[in-house]
């Protein structure tokens, strides 16, 4: 019997949109590789923000009516909400795949393992309990640097929600998982967690890129991340 591919599902930061990812889906289906992109950026407007993400990321996936086994993969903030959507289905999760990710950290919030002087910035720059969007968060050229195409990094920057700062002080859900995990490094900023994943013993793939590479490098992404889908 051949074994069936799981399919891909993609979740975008919390900080970000589905257009972030949407060039990588459309590389993995070019492959031939079945993909889900989900849109969970109504979650994002008002907290508890992890409570209301898990429940629509849920919804979504069972509205999409996927058939066989999942692939979760997470890039950057989604990453530590992985176990928890995984939890939160009935159809089965083969994997999960860290994106350029952050790591879970059950229990513990964003602040209590961020820099003080990060926090303070983000409090500074946030109005009525709101962060700005992700891409105000940078310097214009370290993100026009990043994503070249005008067009595409305004149809990313477009997306990019306001987010309660409140999001980064909530415990992140205590969920195990004891199944398969990977880790895909895009960009340096990574490189701790990467090396945390390798730790642990998982399957660690680099690419020499940036943390916006599913968006202007596809193909280069996808062609590292199959091999990742594939393990059980």
């Amino acid at each position: 019997m051949v074994d069936q591919p799981a399919t891909a599902v993609l979740v975008h930061s919390p900080y970000l949109g589905p257009a972030s990812l949407r060039p990588l889906a459309g590389a993995l289906a070019e492959l031939g590789h079945p993909v889900l992109l989900l849109d969970l950026r109504v979650t994002v407007n008002a907290a508890p923000v992890h409570q209301r993400l898990i429940g629509v990321f849920a919804d979504a996936v069972e509205d999409a009516g996927v058939e066989g086994e999942l692939v979760l993969v997470g890039h950057s903030g989604a990453g530590p909400l992985l176990p928890a959507f995984a939890d939160a289905l009935e159809t089965p999760v083969r994997g999960l795949v860290f994106l350029d990710a952050e790591l879970p950290t059950p229990g513990r919030s964003w602040r209590e393992g961020a820099p003080a002087e990060r926090m303070t910035r983000l409090k500074a720059i946030s109005r009525d309990g709101l962060m700005p969007r992700w891409d105000l968060w940078f310097a214009p050229e370290a993100l026009s640097a990043m994503v070249p195409d005008v067009r595409l990094l305004e149809e990313i920057v477009a997306e990019a929600p306001e987010v309660p700062l409140a999001f980064l002080k909530e415990p992140r859900p205590t969920v195990p998982w004891t199944g398969a995990c990977s880790y895909l490094r895009l960009s340096g900023t990574y490189d701790g967690a990467a090396e945390a994943a390798r730790s642990m013993g998982w399957p660690v793939v680099s690419l020499d890129a940036h943390h916006l590479a599913a968006a202007t490098a596809p193909d280069r992404v996808a062609a590292a991340l199959v091999p990742l889908l594939s393990r059980r």
